[in-house]
C-alpha cells in the first residue's frame, strides 16, 4: 500500500494529537483525586497510545485489524464518589479535568469522522471508523462519571 501525500499527513497529523491525548489523560490521572477517576484516565491514555500504535502501522504500510467496538462507554458503569451537594475543591478540580476531557474528544472525534474521507483504502476507513467509535467511547465514560458524581 502506497500512501499519499495527503493521507500521510492526515496520519502524523492524527498521531500528533494522540500523543497529546496520551500527555494529558497521563497528566489529569496523577492531577484527579478520585481514584477511580484516576483509573479512567490511565484506561484512556493507554486506548490513546493504542491508537498512536495503530495509526504509526498503517504509516509503515500494515493496518491492523479491527472490530468497531462500541461496547465500552455503554457497558461503563462508574460508581459514586461525590455528592451532589459537595463543593470541595476536590470535586471542583475533577470536574475541570473531566469537562475539559469530553471537549477533547469532541474534537478528536470529529478529526477522524473528517480524515476518514481523504483515504482510499478501506482497511485505513476501517481504522479511522474504529478510533473515532473507540473516542466516543471515552466521551461517554467521561460523562457518566461526570454525570453519577453529580457535576453535570
Amino acid at each position: 500500500m502506497v500512501l499519499t501525500q495527503k493521507e500521510t499527513a492526515a496520519l502524523k497529523d492524527l498521531q500528533t494529537q494522540e500523543q497529546s491525548c496520551i500527555e494529558k489523560y497521563t497528566r489529569y490521572s496523577q492531577e484527579a483525586k478520585d481514584p477511580q477517576l484516576k483509573e479512567l484516565f490511565k484506561h484512556i491514555s493507554d486506548d490513546e497510545q493504542k491508537h498512536y500504535k495503530s495509526l504509526g502501522q498503517a504509516l509503515n504500510g500494515t493496518v491492523p485489524s479491527v472490530d468497531c467496538n462500541d461496547t465500552q462507554g455503554r457497558n461503563y458503569q462508574p460508581k459514586a464518589h461525590y455528592t451532589p451537594n459537595d463543593n470541595s475543591p476536590e470535586k471542583k478540580t475533577d470536574c475541570f479535568l473531566v469537562t475539559d476531557c469530553i471537549g477533547t474528544e469532541k474534537l478528536v472525534s470529529g478529526e477522524y469522522n473528517n480524515d476518514v474521507f481523504i483515504f482510499g483504502d478501506s482497511d485505513i476507513r476501517k481504522l479511522l471508523a474504529d478510533i473515532q467509535i473507540e473516542e466516543q467511547n471515552h466521551a461517554e465514560m467521561l460523562w457518566k462519571y461526570k454525570t453519577i458524581n453529580g457535576m453535570a
